[in-house]
């Protein structure tokens, strides 16, 4: 059964951004492609990739843009990728570690992200690839993110000023004119085997600028990928939690399944839809009590409720304490202090 292939809502934002400030009709646009309209505090969290890809296309098409995905690329630096994947590139120490650790993590950027080195001429090319999405149209736009974030990790080792001399796109797509005169010493290739750029061997041993103290040790290996179709909607749905949830009709056309087998798929692991969605929000409650000062009821209006109240029933239903004690208990916990 095919899952839903995601993307952090980071890499969303800027394709959005662009659209509203030259007058497009963002909200609207976002809702025609089922994607969360509230994106400015939901950077870590997901949305279907594909989805967001159409999203980037409509609005370049219906407004005349050109290489939207080379303007989302220049919003974007070092310190969007992940909280968890910045802390592993610093800590690596030299850049071959940075980018080998890039690769076992990346799936936490995109969900069907591949990433693998390889040796050619002389340089170390550093390879991306969506998997499942083999024939469709519009994946630069993701392409010009993968290969900038490539870049802006080795600039973390060798330099801000850092270009590659060539960068390829697994797409049938040449840049144009305000790209090539920005990378105006980079050469482009299309129709690549996956998107890359090569790095020379001789800037794989440098160690992270500006370290001050000593690296720590490389990160462990990576957390095994979230494949299953359950697990990928525990990652989607909190997006969605202050908005309108997608039905099952939207989920299982989001995965090219039946609303029947989609349901058969819940059922083998005991839940119904409306199981998961409760679920997802109780781990969600849980988080910010534990882990912000947001009022309850600004947390209840987060997680979708319409008062304060309907989700102190939900939660004390589901966790046998009211959010205040259990934020109270969360804490308590956390600093050492044993409650009598």
């Amino acid at each position: 059964m095919r899952g839903i292939p995601l993307t952090r809502c980071q890499f969303l934002l800027p394709f959005a951004d662009i659209y509203s400030e030259i007058g497009g009709p963002t909200e609207a646009l976002l809702q025609k492609f089922r994607l969360p309209v509230s994106l400015e505090e939901k950077a870590d969290h997901y949305v279907p990739i594909l989805r967001a890809i159409q999203f980037a296309e409509a609005a370049q098409g219906s407004e005349g843009i050109s290489d939207i995905g080379f303007l989302a690329s220049q919003r974007m630096q070092f310190c969007h990728l992940s909280e968890k994947l910045r802390t592993i590139i610093r800590c690596s120490p030299t850049l071959l570690v940075a980018l080998q650790q890039t690769c076992k993590h990346g799936q936490s950027e995109d969900t069907n992200l591949s990433m693998w080195l390889e040796l050619h001429d002389g340089n170390l090319r550093v390879c991306t690839k969506l998997l499942g999405t083999a024939g469709l149209q519009h994946l630069e736009h993701s392409q010009w993110l993968q290969n900038l974030f490539v870049i802006h990790i080795v600039r973390q080792f060798v330099g801000p000023e850092w270009a590659p001399t060539t960068v390829g796109f697994e797409a049938r797509y040449v840049p144009g004119g305000e790209p090539q005169a920005f990378w105006s010493n980079t050469r482009f290739l299309s129709a690549q085997e996956a998107s890359w750029i090569d790095i020379p061997v001789g800037y794989l041993s440098f160690p992270p600028l500006g370290n001050e103290s000593p690296p720590g040790p490389p990160a462990e290996d990576a957390e095994p990928p979230v494949t299953d179709l359950i697990g990928m909607l525990q990652l989607m749905l909190p997006s969605y939690l202050d908005e309108r949830i997608p039905s099952i009709a939207e989920i299982a056309e989001m995965t090219n399944i039946s609303v029947r087998s989609f349901q058969r798929r819940l059922s083998s692991a005991a839940l119904t839809y409306s199981d998961l969605v409760d679920a997802v929000r109780f781990e969600n409650a849980k988080k910010l009590l534990r882990d912000t000062d947001a009022k309850i009821i600004d947390v209840a209006l987060s997680l979708g409720y319409s008062e304060s109240a309907s989700f102190t029933r939900a939660f004390r239903r589901l966790s046998g304490v009211a959010p205040r004690q259990y934020r109270d208990t969360s804490r308590s916990k956390t600093s050492g202090i044993i409650l009598t």
